[in-house]
């Protein structure tokens, strides 16, 4: 059939960029236009006696086959959107426009591809909720979960790791990891590559293709970010260019949850020793109290001032002081149990706070092991050499009181009735 101006319609459809369709009553291509091709896949001589719902992507087939019969049932179909799988097996979305003709018995349909739209906005709906859950109030662990589920709705994910380097840690470490356990191995190889080397990185064997990139934020290396994608292609330059947007927030949204740590663990530690400062333990105190009230409870604070120490900074200077502090700290810490606490007041004082004790016989026990602890000398570098004594208050509950002015009150008095007549810190 040609048309008014001499060209086959066949030769017409072909100009077209959308494809246009013909199917029959049974559901199977009878014709397809040239830009059948380019949309499907297939040459559309190939696709002649397919069945369409074969072509459809599973998920869409019921949609697709509702959407066919209404059109079947006298109905125009317009701007109908589903999904079709492509020769190669990757997805194409498609509009269509479809009308049945009974007479011939056949549906005639116009698909215009519109993925680069619908990606479109998938991608700038990804970019606002990674951005939302990357400043939302929530740990790294359901940041990283969030982070993920936004990848794999744009992306085929068939495995998700990061990695981070956290302070006083040598080497980053596995922080998150979720999908095909197989694959663990082969990401955290990927990763440890972008680490040494930085860069994007890809590889590819014969089942999977991974992709690595690194979590950063300004100067900063946090970690790395990396992908697996189980058979079925590579990751193409825009999805790398997403991931490196997803790798971006994350690196600021580390770094900032980093910096609140940090903010608040110097807000409730001493700078110098990063032992617990007045705030926190007052905080413990009360908690602790509270618990030995309700329980009916005893426990003990041992009070620890060192002795003449002001004389050690004036010799030695601020620094030889410093060090001094910062070694007392450790030998206090080895006395104790993990359950107990110790702090640092101020200047070189300290205080042990000791739970569920037995009896004040407990505490001296705890105070005997401090001192032997404090007996040898201290090597503060530059063949500094120095002893330290301590005068150590106890104050016990229920004994000394049952409130933690009570409690610090004799403790303190205790300490200082000890610091009578002790020895100053010396060259030994």
């Amino acid at each position: 059939m040609e048309s008014s101006l001499g060209i086959s319609d066949t030769r017409l459809t072909d100009l077209l960029l959308d494809a246009v369709c013909v199917v029959d009553a049974d559901g199977r291509f009878r014709f397809v236009s040239a830009a059948g091709e380019r949309i499907f896949g297939y040459p559309p001589q190939e696709m002649i006696g397919m069945a369409v719902l074969d072509l459809v992507l599973p998920a869409d087939r019921e949609r697709t086959r509702a959407a066919a019969q209404a059109v079947m049932d006298g109905r125009s179909h317009l701007a109908f959107e589903n999904r079709y799988v492509r020769k190669d097996g990757s997805v194409v979305h498609l509009m269509w426009s479809a009308r049945w003709y009974a007479s011939e018995g056949i549906r005639v349909g116009v698909a215009r591809d519109v993925t680069q739209f619908k990606r479109a906005q998938a991608m700038q709906a990804a970019l606002y909720a990674m951005s939302e859950a990357a400043n939302a109030s929530v740990d790294l662990s359901e940041l990283f979960r969030r982070s993920h589920d936004i990848a794999a709705g744009l992306l085929p994910v068939s495995a998700l790791a990061i990695v981070l380097q956290e302070q006083g840690q040598a080497a980053p470490h596995l922080a998150y990891h979720a999908g095909d356990p197989g694959q663990e191995a082969c990401l955290l190889a990927l990763c440890d590559r972008v680490w040494r080397e930085g860069g994007v990185a890809v590889q590819r064997d014969s089942c999977v293709s991974l992709v690595a990139v690194p979590l950063s934020a300004g100067e900063s290396r946090l970690g790395v970010l990396a992908l697996a994608r189980a058979c079925g292609g590579e990751y193409d330059a825009e999805e790398r260019e997403l991931l490196a947007y997803i790798a971006g927030q994350l690196g600021a949204a580390v770094q900032r949850r980093e910096l609140q740590s940090r903010m608040k663990f110097m807000a409730m530690h001493d700078e110098l020793t990063r032992l617990p400062n007045r705030r926190l333990f007052h905080d413990r105190l009360q908690t602790a109290l509270a618990r030995a009230q309700r329980q009916d409870s005893r426990f003990a604070l041992l009070f620890i001032d060192l002795n003449r120490f002001k004389q050690v900074n004036d010799t030695h200077g601020h620094l030889a002081g410093d060090r001094l502090l910062e070694q007392v700290a450790r030998r206090l810490a080895s006395c104790i149990r993990d359950a107990d606490t110790l702090a640092r007041l101020g200047g070189d004082e300290f205080v042990v706070l000791l739970e569920n004790i037995a009896s004040r016989a407990d505490a001296d026990i705890v105070a005997d092991k401090i001192g032997l602890a404090l007996a040898a000398p201290f090597e503060l570098g530059d063949g500094l050499t120095l002893a330290a004594t301590a005068s150590i208050g106890i104050a016990c509950r229920p004994e000394h009181g049952d409130s933690m002015q009570a409690l610090m009150a004799r403790a303190d008095k205790d300490m200082y009735r000890a610091k009578h007549g002790t020895a100053p810190c010396a060259s030994p």
